[in-house]
């Protein structure tokens, strides 16, 4: 058996092309990840020192062609590049098969930069040899590819796990707002049966039970558009962000005429948008505005816009709706993304409400990789906003 660890006459030369041409090596990757995923040049490696892993990838690559006893070990600074690229990849939302596919094009230009240079070279070498020297740059792209997707993984299971965790805490606090309310329900429906009850307590606790039906219901329908982000993102229903948003405006605008609430649309790019996600968010978003528009305001308005902002991992499509409400008292602001938490329940009489309508929303962007956060200007009044990675134009081969 022949010793891998033996020198070959091409390795020094071989080793040595690499690093001239690593460069033109490290272009022609990109262009290949770029028309493969159709995904922008800039958005595969966003910065400077991402770009910078390939050439020391190579570099790692042509150490160990060079000197076939060198061991690649885990703490070794190629490995952590690997590892970096791996986490890239998971903020960008590639999924494994992309990444190995990433790692397989890879390999293919090493290979064909090699196969090509060997030609041209006039250092003797046998035929086992040189198997030798492809088995080092196979065991090698090996190695980065392994680290890379160890990585990767690593941060999929924790993500699992946190969403897991998260998933059990929301089934907890839902079954007992739904018990609480299904009670209340029931126990004002039994009252409805005395005799004699007079008339205003009728009215009064059949309110009861329409009031807490309506809550039920609302929670229900959150659910249902939960249970559409929880799919592959692929297979979510997409549309322009216009029509999302236009939809959930629909929804409500029935609710802000009675509330006397003008609903306004702001700038609106048209990218392509999880519509489960969009309207959800924004139809809490609107929710919330009209049930807490200020009743001393003669002009009482919410404002929707809509961008897409740069950012270190790409770009995110951010929505924000603004009114001129009461606000939210600033001591109650850290927590008003907690489940069944309800900043005006002392303040605001007559608002229905669970105090889920804002965790969920949480979740549900969380779950798809999205973000959501409040804002207060000084002279009243909220922003809500939340952001959804950009759509990357490769998810169409996945329809």
């Amino acid at each position: 058996m022949y010793d891998i660890t033996t020198p070959c006459p091409l390795a020094p030369a071989l080793a040595a092309r690499l690093r001239e041409e690593r460069e033109e090596l490290t272009k022609r990757w990109l262009d290949r990840i770029s028309a493969r995923v159709e995904l922008e040049p800039l958005r595969v490696f966003p910065t400077e020192e991402l770009l910078n892993h390939v050439p020391l990838l190579i570099d790692g690559i042509a150490a160990y062609l060079e000197n076939p006893a060198m061991v690649i070990s885990a703490d070794a600074p190629v490995v952590a590049k690997a590892m970096e690229l791996g986490a890239l990849r998971h903020r960008q939302g590639f999924d494994e098969y992309e990444l190995l596919k990433e790692f397989e094009i890879f390999g293919g230009i090493v290979f064909a930069f090699l196969a090509r240079t060997v030609q041209t070279l006039d250092a003797p070498c046998e035929k086992d040899e040189l198997l030798v020297c492809g088995h080092r740059v196979f065991r090698a792209v090996a190695i980065i590819q392994e680290a890379a997707l160890t990585h990767y993984m690593q941060r999929v299971r924790a993500k699992l796990a946190e969403r897991e965790e998260r998933l059990r805490g929301f089934n907890r606090a839902l079954t007992h707002e739904l018990k609480n309310q299904l009670g209340a329900a029931m126990g004002a429906a039994d009252l409805l049966d005395l005799e004699g009850l007079p008339e205003s307590e009728h009215a009064r606790l059949l309110d009861v039970v329409r009031r807490n039906v309506r809550v039920m219901r609302g929670v229900l329908d959150n659910l249902v558009e939960l249970s559409r982000l929880d799919s592959d993102t692929r297979q979510q229903r997409r549309v322009l962000l216009p029509q999302a948003v236009g939809e959930a405006v629909r929804q409500l605008r029935d609710a802000a005429q009675s509330a006397r609430v003008r609903i306004r649309i702001g700038e609106m790019p048209p990218v392509e948008v999880s519509a489960a996600a969009v309207e959800l968010a924004v139809t809490n978003f609107l929710s919330n505005a009209i049930k807490y528009a200020d009743p001393e305001a003669s002009d009482r308005w919410v404002t929707v816009r809509g961008a897409t902002v740069e950012t270190g991992t790409g770009p995110e499509t951010v929505v924000t709706v603004t009114d001129n409400g009461i606000g939210v008292p600033p001591e109650k602001r850290e927590r008003l993304f907690e489940r069944g938490f309800r900043a005006h329940i002392d303040s605001a009489t007559g608002v229905e409400g669970d105090g889920l309508g804002l965790s969920i929303v949480k979740d549900a962007l969380d779950a798809i990789g999205g973000r959501v956060w409040a804002e207060f200007a000084p002279e009243g009044g909220a922003s809500f906003s939340f952001a959804l990675p950009a759509r990357r134009a490769g998810e169409r081969a996945g329809e």
